[in-house]
């Protein structure tokens, strides 16, 4: 028998103002001609909500706790290494499926997002078609929408043996 489990996350940054020459890192993916975000790390918002769902699951903060001592002790700025550390605390649980859904009126999206999707499947060790990835500008009904940063949600399912 299997036990299924789902855990949710969010995360969101502003985005720096574009003469700052941080680059834009949304799943570990470097996007051109986009401003970085406003962030101690890269500001990865996909890979921090990802962690955030991982946390809801397992009750280990990363971000905040085990990120901060990465950043404090060791300089690491780098969002994929703090998603591999919330991947470890997950146990036996395996993951499923993920799901994210991501606002923001720009950058433009579509055409980055296999790339995003086997980024994440690799980080996480799944196969690309477990994880789902939607993009909306929410037509310009929040900070988003209007284009001043960036939000994602996710969605992560795991099984694990009974």
């Amino acid at each position: 028998m299997k036990k299924f489990r789902t855990g949710m996350g969010q995360d969101s940054h502003r985005f720096l103002a574009d003469e700052i020459t941080k680059p834009c890192i949304l799943g570990g993916v470097i996007i051109p001609n986009s401003p970085g975000f406003k962030a101690n790390s890269d500001g990865d918002v996909i890979f921090h909500a990802i962690c955030n769902a991982i946390s809801s699951l397992t009750g280990v903060l990363i971000l905040g706790v085990r990120a901060d001592e990465l950043l404090e002790k060791e300089g690491i700025t780098n969002s994929r290494l703090y998603l591999e550390e919330a991947f470890k605390t997950l146990g036996k649980q395996k993951i499923v499926h993920v799901a994210l859904s991501v606002e923001a009126a720009r950058p433009k999206l579509l055409k980055w997002i296999p790339e995003i999707r086997k980024n994440i499947a690799a980080v996480l060790h799944i196969d690309v078609s477990q994880v789902g990835m939607t993009a909306t500008t929410g037509e310009g009904l929040t900070d988003f929408g209007c284009g001043d940063g960036l939000q994602c949600f996710c969605i992560l399912t795991t099984e694990e043996d009974a």
